[in-house]
């Protein structure tokens, strides 16, 4: 039989690290990346036929559970037509129809490949439809791995330990001023240094790459006064909020009942259902700059895919009410299961949760954890061998303790029960740790 071991020996002679994904290479828990090959509602199969229920849920997108047969059905009735035509084709409105009628905010939609593409041309544009250059991101928040927005990121770069990346030039990190987030003064301080050259504000929506850390009260409202204030655009990334915390994202929980909507929008993950999919959208004003009618150049072969559209209407069709209550009530009780499992073990955390988001800090319960210097102060040697005592007992959790965890509307009871059963003995891993 070929091994999970095998299969990574081969990858390193193919592949810088074994992987094309840094976190996908377990270099933060450590031991053998685990190769899957198959999925099936809350379960993951890997190479050695071990079954997992799984807490990743493909980073997010998996919002109905892996192969739903709605999803599956969308895809092959399309692929039977083609792969592909580099022309347009009813999907992609049909999709774009969706996300509007769930965001009106979104008053146009560019179909993309990737959540880096999206918050990439969303820069662009926003530099273009302004006029001016410089970009205001918080620490901590993961918006892609394009030059500009690598300073100071979360998620694969939080867990490998870098400040940001090779290869990033001095002028195209001036250009990107980096701030805490949740820091009310800091922000109204570079606007009141920099008002006149600041193209965007760009947030996660809630922040879920340096763990899930919840915005304070008034914190995005702060962001949308002070752009609009300034002649800037609010760039809301919810490439992995969107269409998961609720129907219409993060936003449908926040800024609709507070009465403030973003400029452009970013989305991701759940909106391509497990295909390479992804959107940047907004004001009809603001997107009309991009190329054909205006002078920001976007271009993409596989942009508005024929495939990964059907993919993404099929997934937002089948994302009903019902759906959203399940995974908020099973993520609820993961989260407590989580949490008295802790404390039974005398291990000092915090439950980061925003909606069904949640992710586990340790070491963290005198503060919490509201923003990158506290996510990195945490005791996250604990994380490996709370992962690895989940995952021996076929429990797959995201291998970074600064990621955050998935359910799906397919975590039925047996599902959760496994995850419960399991959560006392990885406790006592983290608690003998160090």
């Amino acid at each position: 039989m070929t091994t999970n071991q095998d299969l990574f020996d081969t990858a390193q002679t193919l592949m810088p690290g074994g992987v094309n994904s840094p976190v996908r290479a377990f270099g933060s828990v450590g031991g053998t990346p685990v190769s899957m090959v198959e999925g099936q509602g809350p379960y993951l199969t890997d190479a050695e036929g071990k079954q997992y229920v799984d807490l990743v849920g493909s980073w997010g997108p998996a919002l109905l559970g892996h192969s739903h047969p709605a999803v599956m059905d969308a895809v092959r009735a399309t692929v039977e037509k083609g792969l592909g035509f580099g022309t347009s084709h009813p999907l992609e409105s049909d999709l774009a129809e969706l996300v509007r009628s769930r965001v009106p905010g979104a008053e146009m939609i560019r179909m993309v490949s990737t959540g880096t593409e999206a918050t990439m041309t969303a820069i662009r544009l926003a530099r273009g439809a302004t006029g001016k250059n410089l970009v205001v991101k918080f620490a901590g928040c993961y918006h892609g791995h394009s030059d500009g927005l690598l300073a100071a990121a979360g998620s694969g770069v939080a867990t490998l330990g870098l400040p940001g990346s090779a290869g990033v030039t001095e002028a195209q990190a001036w250009e990107t001023i980096v701030i805490e987030y949740n820091d009310r003064e800091a922000l109204e301080t570079v606007f009141t240094e920099h008002s006149g050259n600041i193209a965007a504000v760009i947030t996660e929506a809630t922040p879920a790459n340096m763990g899930v850390v919840a915005p304070e009260p008034g914190f995005n409202q702060l962001i949308r006064d002070l752009t609009a204030a300034h002649g800037a655009l609010m760039i809301f990334d919810e490439v992995m909020t969107g269409f998961r915390i609720t129907e219409a994202g993060y936003w449908g929980a926040s800024g609709r009942s507070e009465g403030w909507t973003p400029d452009l929008f970013t989305f991701g993950k759940v909106i391509g259902g497990g295909l390479p999919t992804a959107a940047l959208a907004g004001r009809r004003d603001v997107m009309e700059h991009l190329a054909p009618t205006g002078p920001v150049y976007h271009a993409g072969t596989l942009s508005g895919n024929p495939v990964a559209m059907a993919a993404g209407v099929a997934t937002l069709n089948n994302a009903t009410a019902e759906v959203y209550e399940h995974i908020d009530l099973k993520a609820q009780v993961v989260a407590d299961g989580l949490a008295a499992a802790l404390n039974d073990a005398g291990v000092d955390h915090t439950i980061q949760k925003v909606g069904s988001l949640f992710s586990l800090a340790f070491g963290t319960s005198a503060t919490g954890v509201h923003n990158y210097s506290e996510a990195q102060a945490q005791e996250s040697f604990r994380y490996g061998p709370f992962f690895h005592a989940m995952l021996d007992q076929g429990v797959y959790l995201p291998p970074s303790v600064f990621e955050a965890w998935f359910l799906s509307a397919a975590h039925d009871d047996a599902a959760v029960d496994r995850i419960l059963r399991a959560l006392p003995q990885a406790a006592k891993a983290a608690a003998d740790a160090g």
